[in-house]
């Protein structure tokens, strides 16, 4: 059954346009107190969630409309203010809270927003769930009588105790003196954490996209746009990088040169290390996943799985195959023995313990991986877009692979938040991934 308003990561989209809209999130809360909260309340005690935020200026309006349906449901709630995702997730099941909830559009510009949900045990909602709010959402909003209502009070020190979850992550026999390391916070929801986190672990830290101003979350800072970070890395003569997104669930690392790694070169940097001290048995990456990541695993004997596209699916088949580690290129990176969700900067921390272990530098740490070229292509689509209707675009698709043979792959895939159609080629030449990726762009029409 199709999910009419959730995505593959919650509810996502423009601030003011439909479903982002005060009346909706409000009814939202409404719908999850219903489903959600009162699901996992024992006896007479009350239904309690915990909403946190990232720093867009709309967060101030979506939280209100949370607070308010939820209160209308007879669920109490607790406010974090500002946090990153998987900071929500962590308090929600250290304070065996009923559910959290997050109101973020991760990556996306300031103008966007989103909402997305924990269970009790701080893990993304399964579909079933979702479609159960979706269907609570057909009903009309009935509100508790007065003496039922759900309160709100302020989670006091929610900073504090989620960078102590942090530091328990990295290795008590090791630290992290000696290093200069810059955080790029995208001013979003770390930037008074993270820096914080890798101070505390010895790091001589230097901080830039902490300056948060409502409007400037992602805005040329952060894990979707790195290029900051390696001219700060080199500016400052640091050791290295690390970049966060938004709400903090992504990470991207940079070195004392300026190069840039991503999600699948940090997550077979993180095999190596657990390989030297343990087993792997396998790694689970998506569709996007680099070809040389999944040959390198298979010729150090890690099993090695492909999900769809989207931490969630990532997860589902961890789950499913009893593996602790998985990710995505873009940053998205599981360590089920840490947390539940993705958190950059636990995966971050456990980049560093590998670089403490090995002794190595990061530039020195993948000397045996050579990613292959790949031309991603995100092309704005009229709304209702099918790309497997394209006959043109089909076509082409079959054409392309035909060339590349065993040598390549071609990926075309609707995004799941936002109107867009990525198209991905994979080739050992550079200049065949970039023409190719062209030419089945073009076959997409315009967005009007």
């Amino acid at each position: 059954m199709s999910r009419k308003y959730f995505g593959t990561d919650g509810i996502r989209g423009k601030v003011g346009v439909a479903p982002i809209t005060p009346d909706f999130v409000m009814r939202l809360g409404f719908a999850a107190g219903k489903v959600l909260a009162q699901a996992n309340v024992v006896g007479d005690a009350r239904p309690t969630v915990l909403i946190g935020k990232d720093t867009r200026i709309s967060g101030y309006l979506l939280e209100a409309s949370l607070e308010a349906g939820f209160a209308a449901a007879g669920v109490d709630v607790m406010l974090s203010g500002p946090a990153p995702t998987p900071a929500v997730a962590y308090l929600t099941r250290a304070l065996r809270l009923s559910a959290g909830v997050v109101i973020s559009a991760s990556h996306n510009p300031f103008d966007d927003n989103g909402i997305k949900f924990f269970s009790a045990n701080g893990n993304k909602l399964p579909d079933e769930v979702e479609l159960a709010i979706e269907a609570e959402l057909e009903r009309p909003m009935q509100c508790v009588s007065s003496e039922k209502l759900g309160k709100a009070r302020r989670l006091s020190d929610a900073n504090g105790r989620y960078i102590e979850f942090c530091k328990s992550t990295f290795p008590a026999e090791l630290d992290l003196r000696g290093l200069k390391i810059v955080v790029d916070c995208a001013h979003g929801a770390a930037y008074d954490i993270a820096p914080h986190v890798f101070h505390e672990l010895g790091a001589d830290v230097i901080a830039i996209g902490n300056q948060p101003n409502g409007l400037n979350i992602n805005d040329k800072v952060g894990a979707t746009s790195p290029d900051a970070l390696a001219l700060a890395v080199r500016a400052n003569h640091a050791d290295l990088g690390i970049a966060l997104d938004g709400d903090a669930d992504r990470l991207l690392m940079v070195d004392k040169h300026g190069k840039i790694y991503n999600g699948d070169q940090l997550l077979y940097l993180m095999v190596l290390d657990r390989m030297a001290i343990g087993e792997v048995e396998g790694v689970v990456g998506t569709l996007m996943t680099n070809m040389a990541v999944e040959l390198a695993f298979k010729k150090l004997g890690v099993g090695f799985a492909r999900a769809k596209v989207g931490d969630r699916y990532v997860l589902e088949q961890m789950y499913e195959r009893g593996w602790l580690l998985g990710g995505e290129g873009s940053g998205h990176l599981l360590c089920l023995d840490k947390h539940t969700t993705g958190d950059g900067i636990v995966s971050a921390l456990q980049v560093l313990s590998a670089l403490r272990r090995n002794g190595k530098s990061l530039d020195a740490c993948f000397d045996d991986l050579q990613l292959f070229p790949q031309t991603l292509l995100n092309i704005k689509v009229p709304a209702g877009f099918d790309w497997q209707k394209n006959e043109k675009l089909v076509a082409e698709k079959q054409k392309v692979e035909a060339e590349l043979a065993d040598k390549g792959r071609v990926l075309i895939r609707a995004s799941g938040t936002e109107p867009l159609v990525r198209v991905m080629v994979e080739a050992e030449d550079a200049e065949q991934a970039s023409t190719s990726a062209r030419r089945l762009a073009d076959c997409i029409p315009p967005a009007i």
